[in-house]
């Protein structure tokens, strides 16, 4: 306000006027301070961040960052304790070097098929087998913070393998209360997304999974809505009907399991957008996160 735009019309009126004028100034100044410690937004408004406080970021500017590495903010409301938790890295980094070793057929109870394969792979040649492990050592921290024991299938450090027989037995050995088989898939570019894979109810050799399907799909569900809240992904798109469940009974893994189990396809390798996910080490902390929540809200539920 300019001082010469409304003249007093008395000195007592000019003089009163400028004792209202010395209170109010600082005081603006100090709002408008205020306001612009917190980027001009309401202190109580969500920024529609995940997790959003309303408080500007680092990245307000910009896109949104992944979580910091570290435990789930609702750890201590959702404890593990107790509870064993078997992550099944798909693949060995180590296959490669043993074709002849994982070709050998096994008994998956209603088939036979290979003891494993190598996986696939990005374009550039980042392996599934590289994958699975990362983000099955990302998901282990985070559910150990919350009290889980976990055990893997495999850590890299194997000659090849675990057969997936022998995948299978190891959570059933274990009595796990869940387990999840991270992988990656191969299929055409152009076809994007995630998926679980829930187990078909199947009764033949050494397969009878009837008393899994349901804790199964329970556990399946849960983990498909953490992921895709995490990760920000859709359900594949090329997959059944869309819905980001697919039922399968041809997996040795599954049908050998009696304990609940699935599998999660985190995205399509051989497709470039779903590749430039799979291959940022932040987007692997955020599937991390998504397995890791999947896996809490199952055994909370």
């Amino acid at each position: 306000m300019s001082y010469g735009s409304f003249p007093p019309s008395s000195g007592r009126r000019g003089g009163t006027l400028a004792v209202v004028l010395a209170a109010l100034i600082p005081a603006c100044f100090a709002g408008w301070l205020l306001w612009s410690s917190f980027g001009g937004q309401d202190p109580g408004q969500d920024d529609g961040k995940p997790g959003g406080s309303g408080l500007p970021t680092a990245s307000s500017t910009s896109s949104p960052s992944p979580p910091p590495a570290g435990p789930p903010s609702d750890a201590p409301a959702k404890s593990l304790k107790g509870k064993v938790v078997v992550i099944d890295p798909g693949h060995n980094p180590n296959n490669r070097d043993h074709s002849a070793q994982i070709a050998r057929r096994v008994d998956i109870g209603t088939d036979k098929k290979e003891c494993d394969t190598t996986g696939t792979a990005t374009n550039s040649g980042y392996a599934e087998a590289s994958f699975t492990l990362d983000v099955a050592r990302r998901a282990r921290t985070l559910l150990e913070a919350r009290g889980a024991t976990v055990k893997f299938t495999q850590n890299g450090k194997r000659e090849f393998g675990p057969c997936v027989d022998e995948r299978a037995e190891i959570g059933n050995k274990a009595h796990a209360d869940a387990v999840v088989s991270v992988h990656a898939d191969g299929a055409g570019s152009g076809e994007r997304g995630f998926h679980i894979i829930l187990p078909k109810s199947v009764r033949g050799g050494g397969a009878d999974t009837s008393a899994i399907t349901k804790p199964s799909r329970r556990l399946g569900e849960r983990l498909l809505d953490a992921f895709a809240e995490e990760t920000g992904s859709e359900p594949a798109d090329y997959i059944g009907d869309g819905s980001g469940l697919n039922v399968r009974g041809d997996l040795g893994g599954l049908n050998l399991s009696t304990v609940p189990k699935v599998f999660i396809e985190c995205g399509n390798m051989r497709d470039a957008k779903d590749a430039a996910h799979l291959t940022d080490a932040r987007w692997r902390e955020r599937a991390a996160r998504g397995v890791a929540r999947g896996i809490t809200d199952f055994l909370n539920g």
